[in-house]
């Protein structure tokens, strides 16, 4: 799966001002469940490009520190890129992968992963992990996707490549993006691994970003590994025909000519025992 994300880093990096903009409401409800405040230390586990990690270090502020970790060496050297390009300098980085975190223990007053808990290869040992480097009292807060079919940005696309592609079955355990969108799913690993006060719950919000049908799937084409494989599969002729397909499937979400899906994330948080 590394390689895969390898892969996708670059496209990651080409769309991060879309994405970012995306995923603006659900980092800011990320970032109050957490209480995040300045002056906190805080681990970002699989940042990315640098989100939400950019975001919290304008909060926590110079007497503040956030530490943004992925397991992709070309994601975090984007995050280093952006960071550098915004002036933010209380962020540092760091390859690595969640079930393996080269902190001492009790480093951080917070930790968060946002869309990155389900795709870990191991959710439990990276739990323990990421409440190891925790200090005592302090909060975990992850958000993931609740199920396609409350979700249009997802279930449009699946339905229309489903009907050209035999669909994927799926292990409900594996690595993906709906892997903890059943409820309670993923507050039982967090309990499992010694988490206290763990709370879960539903996120609403619109996925809005000023681009047209056409830019929508260009960008959900390139950054999906998984789409990737799938059109590589067919010829130039059919995949325009999945595009026309998607840009009718998707028009009634862009009102204006600009993205605006209704999204439901769940967001799940906990402490750690003092």
């Amino acid at each position: 799966m590394l390689n895969e994300w390898r892969e996708s880093a670059k496209f990651w990096t080409e769309h991060s001002a879309t994405i970012w903009t995306m995923f603006a409401p659900l980092t800011q409800a990320l970032i109050e469940r957490a209480g995040i405040r300045e002056g906190q230390s805080v681990l970002d586990v699989a940042g990315g490009p640098g989100e939400p990690s950019l975001t919290i270090a304008e909060i926590v502020g110079p007497s503040g520190s956030v530490t943004c970790t992925d397991a992709v060496p070309e994601m975090v050297d984007a995050a280093r890129s952006e960071a550098s390009r915004r002036g933010i300098t209380n962020v540092q980085f760091q390859q690595c992968t969640a079930d393996s975190l080269p902190f001492p223990d009790n480093t951080f007053d917070v930790v968060v992963s946002r869309l990155g808990v389900m795709l870990f290869p191991d959710p439990h040992a990276a739990m323990r992990e990421m409440l190891r480097v925790a200090k005592p009292g302090g909060v975990l807060a992850f958000a993931v996707w609740n199920k396609s079919e409350v979700n249009p940005f997802c279930y449009v696309v699946t339905s229309v490549i489903d009907q050209h592609i035999a669909p994927t079955v799926f292990d409900p355990d594996a690595p993906s993006a709906f892997r903890f969108a059943e409820p309670g799913k993923l507050a039982n690993v967090m309990l499992a691994c010694g988490a206290i006060d763990v709370k879960e719950d539903i996120f609403k919000f619109d996925m809005a970003a000023p681009i047209s049908p056409h830019e929508f799937w260009n960008m959900r084409s390139q950054t999906s590994d998984t789409l990737r494989q799938k059109l590589a599969q067919l010829s130039e002729d059919e995949q325009s025909q999945i595009a026309h397909e998607i840009e009718q499937a998707v028009a009634e979400f862009f009102p204006s000519n600009q993205m605006k899906f209704p999204t439901q994330m769940l967001i799940a948080t906990g402490k750690k025992q003092r």
